[in-house]
C-alpha cells in the first residue's frame, strides 16, 4: 500500500461503474489507477475521481494499473472550474504533461511546477501567462529547450530577432537569413518567452500581457511543440475556439 499527494490529470470510463484515473505525484511520477466504482452517485471515490482533483491518495502499486482505495483532498481549484478560460487552460497544461512524461517517473520539480501553476491560475493570475510559462519551461523536459537568451547562431544579444523553429531559438535579424522560414517577432514577445523560461514561478505576481502578444506567444509554443516534440494539443483547438467567440461578441457589441 502506497500513499501520496497528486492531482488527476486525466479520467477515462471503465465498464460500467468504474474510472482509470491518471494521477500525477511528486512520489511515483505518473501513475494509473482504477477507481472502483467511482462512476456510481453513493461511491466515495465518486467525489474524487474527476480531472483537477488535488488530494492525499492512498493506493495499491501494480505492474500495471494500481488500485485507489482511498483520496483526500487538499484544494479543490474552485476558481479554475468556475472560470471557461481558467478550465481551457489548466486543460492545456495537463494535456501537454500527460503526453510529455513517461509513467513511473519521478520528476518533484515538475510535480512542483504543475501544482504551483494550477494553484496561481486558481487564485487569480492570468491564465494564459501561466499556461505559456508552464508550456516554455517544460521544453527543457521534452528535450527541445530553445535557445531565448541571445542568438543561437552568433551568440550576440539583439534587440529583435526571428524565431527559428527547425534551429530551436533566436536569431538576429543577420543570421536570420540562414533560415527562411524563421517567424518574426515583435520585441514584446521575444522579451517575455526569455522572460519566462528563465524567472521562477513563485516571483511571478500580477503579470499582464496584451491579448495580442499572449496569442503571438502561444502560436509559437504551439509551433515548435508541434515541429521539434509532434505534439498538437487538442485542448489549444477550444481555446481557439473561445478567443473567436469573445472577438466576435465583442465586434457585435459595437
Amino acid at each position: 500500500m502506497a500513499k501520496a499527494k497528486g492531482i488527476v490529470i486525466r479520467t477515462t470510463d471503465y465498464g460500467e461503474s468504474n474510472k482509470i484515473l491518471t494521477l500525477y505525484t511528486a512520489d511515483f511520477g505518473k501513475i494509473g489507477l482504477m477507481a472502483r466504482g467511482a462512476r456510481k452517485p453513493r461511491s466515495t471515490l465518486s467525489g474524487v475521481s474527476h480531472v483537477l482533483f488535488y488530494g492525499m491518495c492512498l493506493f495499491n502499486r501494480g505492474r500495471g494499473l494500481g488500485s485507489l482505495y482511498q483520496a483526500e483532498s487538499i484544494h479543490t481549484f474552485r476558481g479554475i472550474m468556475a472560470d471557461i478560460r481558467s478550465t481551457a487552460y489548466a486543460a492545456l497544461i495537463l494535456e501537454l504533461l500527460d503526453r510529455l512524461t513517461e509513467d513511473n517517473k519521478p520528476f518533484p520539480g515538475l510535480y512542483r511546477l504543475l501544482r504551483d501553476t494550477l494553484v496561481k491560475i486558481d487564485k487569480g493570475t492570468d491564465a494564459a501567462v501561466l499556461a505559456a510559462i508552464f508550456s516554455i519551461k517544460l521544453m527543457r523536459i521534452a528535450g527541445i529547450d530553445p535557445q531565448v537568451d541571445h542568438c543561437l547562431r552568433c551568440g550576440e544579444k539583439k534587440k529583435s530577432y526571428r524565431f527559428s523553429i527547425s534551429g530551436g531559438g533566436f536569431l538576429c535579424p543577420d543570421c536570420a537569413q540562414s533560415d527562411p522560414y524563421a517567424i518574426p517577432m515583435t520585441l514584446r514577445a521575444s522579451t517575455l518567452i526569455s522572460l519566462f523560461k528563465r524567472i521562477p514561478l513563485e516571483r511571478i505576481g500580477t503579470v499582464s500581457v496584451k491579448p495580442d502578444t499572449i496569442r503571438e506567444i502561444e502560436a509559437l509554443i504551439a509551433a515548435y511543440y508541434e515541429q521539434n516534440a509532434g505534439i498538437k494539443l487538442r485542448s489549444r483547438r477550444f481555446i481557439e475556439q473561445l478567443s473567436h467567440f469573445k472577438a466576435d461578441n465583442k465586434s457585435s457589441s459595437q
